[in-house]
């Protein structure tokens, strides 16, 4: 027979081959897949799997579960012991077994491992690199998309190296010269070196076509874009009033309010229950329950059942006082204290240099708003810190000390994963004591963490603290970590790193002017405090969570 195999179609009831809308041959299968170089398709029949011939006659007598159409002279299988590759004739291209096997892309393709890891292939079957990843995939245009164990992902070249070394919160392949990316902003373009092609950014963005891309902004309009990120026509206009969302965020200060109102009633405390329970035991009147329920009902943390009673949904529930990982404090701290320094925020703006009252030494003058505000940010440690603990350079034996350490939240996590070393927390007086259970085997040191530190450690770790402070402040607290440290010694930033071009982290940044006084940095912000301290960055790792580690060593 000398059919181009090229030309043949999958039958409309997925049982045979056909050409021209004829039959192809008068074998029938369960399932057939298209016929791909050097022409054989994947068949399955009876609970057997093989490729066939244009002549619908097997191309061997192997049997597998499942069979995949020939890619590069390569076709993925999957058998009893696992999924693999195979040639032609049926004989495997390696021995190795696999969970899983993608398709031969430009002489690579991705696979999944038994432990759940991903990595690429060459063409006879060898690892192309010993790093695996949370997910690998295709590669186009020399290159493909992985992502990390923190969620994010970038590109990695033939050999698995890392092509330009930016991480995005996701990533498409290249095409065209250009891959669709997402930050915390949103997807726009990169070009090969990772980088931005414009500043704009979109709820979604389809591949450049002849120069042009469709886009979806985040008010719902859909436009067409150049490669300058410049509109050229609009297709659809926008599906939210910019004026009612600028609205909505100048009473954002109505969410928390309500919510503080909620906790300080203790309306999440009494949940679940009918309109009167409520308002029986929070004290308040029929009607202004009810008005409050409706209210927290549009925002989400409460919802009234079928049977008319109100229950906390799984987000409220965050806001009951013995939820593990609690917020009502902050609800409190945020629309209390906090809101109070938020009132600064334009003489903090015009100031040169802006310094408010020091909020750590009112925190810690009053026991009950100490305990207060260290459980909320108990509360965020226990939630960030955990996957984070991994990501700490900590060698065995090591002496820990963790600086600005709070109650020992993150210090707690650092004892239990590494229990051969030693754990020293330090904080102003009266820290440690609003710990609500103190973590066993540690040890809290109380000081000023301004003044010489009468610890000595192999790694001294700063989380969330030099982002409290302004530059000339966190180098004094960098020189007094420096010469605390043991020869050898290193130092563990924790913190949120702002990106170079990136406008995420900016309400943030504001947040710590007008709060403390501080700032979050970007990485040449932290080189540069570091240089000035006598120390010198190695290392930055990424997490799971949103901060990042910084690794840090005496210059």
């Amino acid at each position: 027979m000398t059919t181009e195999w090229q030309r043949i179609r999958v039958a409309e009831d997925g049982t045979h081959h056909v050409v021209a809308g004829e039959p192809l041959y008068d074998a029938r299968f369960d399932e057939v897949l298209a016929f791909h170089a050097p022409g054989l398709a994947p068949v399955r029949r009876d609970g057997e799997a093989f490729h066939v011939d244009v002549r619908g006659r097997p191309a061997y007598g192997r049997r597998f579960e499942r069979t995949f159409g020939f890619y590069e002279g390569r076709a993925a299988v999957r058998g009893s012991d696992g999924w693999r590759h195979v040639l032609p004739d049926g004989t495997d291209l390696y021995p190795e077994r696999y969970a899983w096997c993608g398709n031969y892309q430009q002489g690579r393709s991705a696979f999944r491992d038994m432990r759940g890891r991903y990595g690429h292939l060459d063409p006879d079957g060898r690892l192309i690199s010993t790093t695996l990843w949370r997910y690998a995939g295709d590669f186009r245009e020399g290159s493909a998309v992985v992502q990390a164990d923190d969620g994010r992902s970038s590109h990695v070249r033939a050999d698995g190296t890392l092509l330009h070394g930016r991480w995005f919160v996701d990533l498409d392949v290249f095409h065209k010269g250009f891959a669709r990316a997402r930050d915390g902003a949103g997807w726009m373009h990169v070009d090969r070196q990772g980088r931005a092609i414009y500043t704009r950014r979109f709820a979604a963005v389809e591949p450049f076509y002849n120069g042009q891309a469709r886009v979806e902004r985040h008010d719902g309009g859909l436009e067409v874009i150049d490669e300058r990120g410049d509109p050229i026509v609009e297709l659809r206009p926008a599906r939210t009033s910019e004026l009612a969302a600028l609205s909505a965020d100048l009473v954002g200060h109505w969410r928390t309010d309500t919510l503080a109102a909620a906790v300080s009633l203790g309306v999440f405390d009494v949940l679940p229950g009918a309109e009167g329970f409520v308002a029986e035991r929070c004290r308040m009147p029929l009607d202004k329950t009810r008005r409050l329920l409706r209210a927290l009902a549009e925002l989400g943390v409460v919802t009234r059942r079928d049977d008319g009673t109100w229950a906390s949904t799984p987000q409220g529930t965050f806001l009951r006082a013995d939820h593990p990982l609690t917020l009502a404090g902050a609800a409190l701290e945020y629309a209390g204290p906090l809101r109070q320094r938020w009132t600064s925020l334009e003489t903090a703006l015009r100031a040169e240099v802006f310094r408010p009252d020091d909020i750590f030494r009112e925190v810690s003058s009053s026991p009950e708003r100490c305990r207060a505000h260290h459980r909320m940010l108990e509360s965020y440690a226990r939630h960030d810190y955990e996957p984070l603990v991994d990501h700490l350079p900590i060698r065995a034996g090591d002496v820990v000390v963790d600086a600005g350490g709070g109650t020992g939240a993150l210090a707690s996590f650092i004892v239990a994963k590494h229990p051969s070393s030693r754990v020293v927390v330090l904080d102003l007086p009266g820290v440690p004591a609003a710990a609500i259970e103190p973590p066993p085997h540690l040890a809290f040191v109380e000081t000023n963490l301004f003044d010489p530190w009468p610890v000595s450690a192999d790694l001294i770790v700063l989380a969330r603290v030099l982002h409290d402070w302004d530059d000339v402040h966190a180098i004094r607290l960098l020189i007094h970590a420096r010469n605390a440290l043991k020869p050898g010694g290193r130092i563990a930033i924790v913190e949120m790193v702002l990106d170079e071009d990136g406008h995420g982290g900016g309400l943030c940044d504001l947040h710590l002017l007008a709060v403390t006084g501080g700032r979050e940095r970007t990485r040449r912000d932290f080189e540069r405090i570091l240089d000035a301290a006598g120390l010198r960055l190695v290392q930055e790792r990424t997490t799971p969570s949103l901060p990042r580690v910084l690794v840090a060593v005496p210059a």
